[in-house]
C-alpha cells in the first residue's frame, strides 16, 4: 500500500491531497488546523514546502556547477565521487517527479526530507573540497603523481607551483616537466602580484578566472576570443614562457594547461623578479628554464671567447630570461 501527498490545484487552491494507491483519501487546505491528520502528513507538508523553495532558487545554481563540470573547472578540485553525486542529486531535485526520482535513482525510501538531506550532504561535501587549503591540494597532487622520487615530489612546495594551482589550475593538467620548470623559475621570482586563467576551445579562448592586479587590467581576449599571438605559441608549444608585455613591460609567466597532449587552457602569472641573483643560483634558473644556460655558454664561446659564469651575478634577471640568447651573449663582449 502506497500513500502519496500532492497538491491538488483541482480541489481548491493551496489544498492538499492525501492518496492511497492512486484513490484521494482526503484534501484539505495548507495549515488548517485539524488535529485527526497523522503526524507524518504534516511533516510531509513541511517537507514538501521546503523542497518547492530550494526548487525556485535551484536551477540557475546547478546550471553553473553544470557549466563547470563541461569547461574542466573542477578537474583537480573537485574528487570524481562527490561530482558525480552533486550531479545525481541535483538532476533528481530539478525532475519533474523530484521524490519519485530521487527514491527511483537511489534506491531509497523516497520522502522531501530525505531527498533534501542527501543534496545538502552533496553540496557540503563539494563546498569542503572547493576550500580546501593549499597543504591540502598539495597533499592530493603529490599522492597521485605517480613514478617520481621523493626529491621530484619537493617541486610541489615551490612558491610557483603553488600559486598555479591556488590560481584553480588542476594538478591533471600540469605536466611533470612544467611542475619542474616552475619549481626552477621560484628563485628568479620575487612575488606574484595577479593571474589570469583563460580556457582554451580549438582556435579560441575566453577568461575562466583573475586575481591581483589582473582584475584591473584590460584584455585583448575580451573583445576578440581569436586564439593568436604569444598566448598561441604556448599552446602550440605547451611549454612555460616567460615573457615581458610589448605595451606595458609586464612580467608574465605563461603555464600551459595540458590535456591529453592537447592544450586546454593557459594560467598567466604576473610575476616581480628580482633584480639579480648569485651566479650559482642564476645558472640554476637558466639551466631549468628552456635549456637557456647552455645555449648562452654555446653562443658566448661562439662569439665572444670565454664564458665567464661570474658575470650571470651582475646582470640583469629580467634580461637573462626574456632577451633572445643573441643579445644576451653580447653583455660579455668586451669582458
Amino acid at each position: 500500500m502506497r500513500y502519496m501527498l500532492a497538491v491538488e490545484r483541482s480541489v481548491a487552491p493551496g489544498s492538499w491531497a492525501l492518496y492511497r494507491d492512486g484513490d484521494p483519501l482526503d484534501a484539505r487546505p495548507f495549515g488548517a488546523a485539524e488535529p485527526r491528520a497523522p503526524a507524518w502528513v504534516a511533516e510531509l507538508m513541511a517537507g514538501l514546502a521546503a523542497l518547492a523553495a530550494i526548487r525556485e532558487e535551484l536551477p540557475a545554481l546547478a546550471e553553473r556547477f553544470f557549466a563547470g563540470i563541461r569547461d574542466h573547472y573542477y578537474d583537480g578540485h573537485l574528487e570524481a565521487s562527490t561530482a558525480v553525486r552533486l550531479t545525481g542529486v541535483l538532476r533528481d531535485a530539478l525532475s519533474a517527479s523530484p521524490v519519485e526520482q530521487y527514491a527511483a535513482s537511489s534506491g531509497r525510501v523516497g520522502t522531501p526530507a530525505a531527498l533534501i538531506d542527501e543534496l545538502v550532504a552533496a553540496l557540503t561535501a563539494a563546498i569542503e573540497e572547493l576550500t580546501r587549503p593549499i597543504d591540502a591540494i598539495k597533499h592530493q597532487a603529490k599522492t597521485v603523481t605517480v613514478g617520481i622520487s621523493r626529491s621530484d615530489e619537493e617541486v610541489l612546495d615551490r612558491m610557483l607551483v603553488q600559486e598555479v594551482l591556488r590560481a584553480g589550475a588542476g594538478r591533471d593538467v600540469l605536466t611533470y616537466r612544467t611542475l619542474k620548470v616552475l619549481a626552477d623559475l621560484t628563485p628568479a621570482v620575487a612575488d606574484v602580484v595577479g593571474f589570469t586563467r583563460y580556457r582554451i576551445d580549438g582556435d579560441t579562448i575566453t577568461i575562466v578566472d583573475r586575481g591581483g592586479i589582473s582584475r584591473d587590467l584590460r584584455s585583448r581576449v575580451e573583445s576578440d576570443a581569436r586564439l593568436v599571438g604569444t598566448k598561441h605559441l604556448v599552446a602550440q608549444s605547451r611549454e612555460v614562457l616567460v615573457a615581458r608585455g610589448r605595451r606595458d613591460g609586464r612580467i608574465v609567466i605563461f603555464v600551459p594547461e595540458v590535456k591529453s597532449g592537447t592544450c586546454v587552457g593557459i594560467t598567466l602569472l604576473h610575476v616581480l623578479l628580482h633584480e639579480r641573483l648569485e651566479a650559482g643560483v642564476m645558472r640554476s634558473v637558466l639551466q631549468g628554464y628552456d635549456n637557456r644556460y647552455d645555449r648562452l655558454v654555446d653562443w658566448v664561446h661562439e662569439t665572444e671567447g670565454e664564458f665567464d659564469e661570474s658575470k650571470l651575478a651582475e646582470l640583469p634577471v629580467e634580461d637573462l630570461l626574456i632577451d633572445p640568447i643573441s643579445d644576451a651573449a653580447d653583455l660579455w663582449r668586451g669582458q
